[in-house]
């Protein structure tokens, strides 16, 4: 379980982030969703201590994670390109990612066959280094790597932009199969409505920094959402 208490996050005078109480379950996929500057990316980074809330804290599975580095063990991310190692190929950031994770050789060979349909031929074997990737398959790259070495929460930043079509039908199945066959916690963030409301079963709005609204999704969410933001 993922728990939020009293985060927030000031910037000189400026509050970007104020989050009193959110509890995230083991195996739930969360959806997180606002308007540009609405405090998304500030939540994932505080959770991944990337920056420091000004008040509160976060817990993943009981480890405060700006107290011990033990939450790094059973977690998964991918925000963006930076989170990459630009001058490695695909599969010696996999060898990497995956000996960080406990994985040998064979072990990341048996992994990664299971998404040769999602790299689409794409990405391995192709002697490109990851900075010389479209900003696409770098994410595809980012992805699956977050995946490694079962982890019991990922989290996801916009993981449906820059990826095509065919791609981001096979990414939702993906994250529904970590959250339905695997019971592993799946935090999401998009702009993208549509996508979010079909593989999270709870979506979190965010605006200005607080959390305005949470709904368990159902047929009427997208609706609700779209009613929302348009008005």
């Amino acid at each position: 379980m993922i728990q939020a208490k009293n985060i927030s996050k000031k910037y000189g005078s400026t509050e970007v982030l104020n989050i009193q109480n959110l509890d995230i379950p083991k195996g739930q996929s969360l959806g997180l969703v606002g308007n540009n500057g609405a405090g998304k990316t500030t939540f994932f980074n505080i959770l991944l201590d990337l920056i420091r809330p000004t008040s509160g804290s976060i817990s993943n599975h009981n480890v405060t994670v700006n107290e011990s580095e033990q939450w790094k063990t059973f977690t998964g991310s991918f925000i963006d390109e930076t989170f990459l190692i630009g001058y490695l190929t695909p599969q010696e950031y996999f060898d990497f990612v995956g000996e960080l994770r406990g994985m040998n050789k064979a072990d990341i060979q048996s992994f990664l066959k299971q998404f040769e349909e999602f790299f689409n031929d794409e990405i391995l074997g192709k002697k490109k280094y990851l900075r010389d990737l479209s900003k696409g398959n770098q994410k595809k790259v980012g992805i699956v790597a977050a995946m490694m070495g079962n982890p019991q929460v990922v989290i996801l930043d916009e993981p449906f932009a820059n990826l095509d079509p065919t791609t981001q039908i096979r990414l939702k199945n993906l994250i529904k199969n970590l959250t339905n066959e695997k019971d592993v916690t799946v935090l999401v963030s998009s702009h993208d409505l549509s996508h979010v409301t079909e593989v999270c079963e709870r979506i979190v709005v965010l605006e200005k920094g607080n959390l305005v609204k949470d709904i368990q999704t159902s047929p009427e969410t997208l609706k609700e959402l779209e009613s929302y933001f348009s008005a």
